[in-house]
């Protein structure tokens, strides 16, 4: 059970995989999206009734670091979030398969410590959550072999970061990892990278396990 603060303003951000297809309007049926962000939402407006929480959800389909980087003072630092839940990565390694275009693992690194600097200059409170990015598997044996290990490559950066900052680490892969020894990886992760409704019902569930605790004591 989430125990937040009077006012806390949780923010989560990211690519597709948070963007979750979320509206565009003030419609408050569609503004969360769908997967784990909405579920965590979810949980935690029915948790703190009367509390005036407010679950923004800035993520955006296609975003590389460098991508939120463009956008972060409009999407996270106006906000000045109590609670910043961040997963990205998996698109800097795609477009690095595509045309180049992704992050290296150090510029991922330099980028994410900008990113939480700048959080953290506006509200040095915030409580950061790092999220790992992650990798199923591809039909497509050249890109299969190539995100398995680039996003590894991400995925240690992000949990450098985490490590740098103070912030909670959310590991994905392992679990991800576990389970696809028990059914289909496609169940869980249908293409790769965009989970199905139970691969982001294990998301929330390993979030919740990284964090939910120390978000109540904070």
């Amino acid at each position: 059970m989430f125990n937040l603060k009077e006012n806390d303003i949780i923010l989560f951000q990211g690519d597709s995989i948070t963007d979750g297809n979320r509206g565009r309007s003030s419609d408050l049926n569609h503004i969360h999206g769908h997967g784990y962000q909405y579920i965590l939402a979810s949980e935690m407006y029915a948790d703190n009734l009367n509390k005036n929480i407010e679950v923004i959800n800035r993520g955006i389909s296609g975003n590389r670091i460098s991508d939120l980087l463009a956008r972060w003072n409009e999407d996270c630092v106006k906000f000045r979030p109590s609670v910043l839940s961040i997963l990205i990565g998996a698109n800097d390694a795609h477009f690095n398969f595509e045309n180049g275009t992704g992050s290296t693992p150090e510029q991922y690194e330099d980028i994410y410590r900008t990113l939480l600097d700048k959080a953290i200059e506006a509200n040095p409170d915030v409580f950061i959550v790092i999220i790992e990015p992650f990798f199923g598997k591809s039909k497509d044996t050249d890109y299969n072999k190539y995100m398995q290990v680039n996003v590894c490559q991400f995925a240690a950066s992000a949990k450098k970061i985490a490590e740098e900052y103070d912030a909670v680490f959310v590991p994905l892969q392992d679990m991800f990892d576990e389970y696809a020894k028990k059914t289909d990886i496609f169940d869980l992760i249908w293409d790769g990278v965009h989970p199905t409704t139970g691969g982001h019902q294990l998301i929330v569930r390993r979030w919740k396990e990284c964090a939910e605790k120390r978000i109540n004591e904070r």
